[in-house]
């Protein structure tokens, strides 16, 4: 990319379904719309999660297998660690006026984002279309992933 090019386009993969994992990519797509870049969010695996109705305003932190948490795995696993970790997370996001999962899923939308689900994943966990907020645009397999990132920077999540 030459020096004073702009990025004009981007498409952000979210795979992880943890609170961690997915407002990352949440946070990447506002700010690429905000900066009037074309952006597509593809969402796979376990990232499903933030655009299944039922799931999205259920994601948790990981507190297990989480070396960015510097607490030992076996403290991580105990009873209610993963719950009083989301919940200090919710609350530092809450004063950083950074909104719950449909929210931004909703505010990104209507930002001029495309969201898909990928059709393997929902197939491999047996969702439908029904499963999912009315946000996402469609449902697609890897190949058309593909075809309309064309140009575009892709992010892995």
């Amino acid at each position: 990319m030459a020096e004073n090019e702009k990025i004009k386009k981007v498409s952000i993969i979210i795979s992880k379904g943890s609170l961690e994992g997915v407002y990352p990519g949440l946070i990447m797509a506002n700010g690429a719309r905000m900066e009037g870049i074309e952006t597509m969010v593809f969402f796979t695996f376990f990232g499903l999660d933030a655009i299944v109705k039922k799931r999205m305003n259920k994601l948790k932190v990981a507190t297990v297998g989480n070396p960015a948490m510097h607490i030992p795995t076996l403290i991580g696993a105990l009873p209610g660690m993963s719950a009083f970790a989301t919940s200090m997370m919710k609350k530092e996001m809450e004063k950083l006026d950074i909104p719950p999962v449909d929210e931004f899923i909703e505010m990104i939308h209507d930002a001029g984002a495309k969201l898909y689900a990928c059709k393997a994943t929902v197939e491999m966990f047996h969702l439908a279309k029904d499963d999912f907020t009315e946000e996402v645009d469609d449902i697609i397999n890897v190949g058309t992933f593909y075809e309309l990132s064309a140009g575009a920077q892709i992010i892995f999540t």
